[in-house]
């Protein structure tokens, strides 16, 4: 994974969603915590170029309304502000396993229950007079 990619998803998954969760409609990121928190010392104009990009702001539907820190705009002590541009949060990607837990539960059911059904595949994994 790219510096670009890691530094982004960690600003969505840190900053950004916690800000949505509070129902803020402006937040802050300080370029510092990010390279202190993902121990990128002397990778500040990597976080700096990645907290502005138009990626980043695309993906969770933000602008950059503020900066604030030094005319080079590369220091640890550079400060973005966001606000969300939608009105509606967009949901969190729902994990592909959540989705799945039960999906079998029927089935197993008629089967009596998931711990009998692994049993008797179990016993008859190997056919008659094989054996591990």
């Amino acid at each position: 994974m790219r510096n670009a990619d890691r530094i982004r998803m960690y600003g969505k998954e840190t900053y950004v969603l916690a800000a949505r969760r509070r129902n803020e409609k402006r937040f802050s990121i300080k370029a510092g915590d990010v390279v202190r928190e993902l121990r990128m010392t002397g990778r500040t104009p990597a976080v700096c170029s990645a907290l502005k990009s138009r990626e980043f702001l695309r993906e969770n539907n933000l602008r950059l309304v503020e900066i604030s820190g030094p005319a080079s705009g590369m220091s640890t002590t550079m400060t973005y502000t966001y606000e969300f541009v939608d009105e509606k949060a967009p949901t969190e990607k729902e994990d592909p396993w959540l989705r799945l837990r039960g999906a079998l539960k029927e089935v197993f059911a008629e089967l009596g229950g998931g711990e009998r059904y692994l049993k008797e595949e179990r016993r008859n994994f190997y056919g008659p007079g094989e054996s591990w």
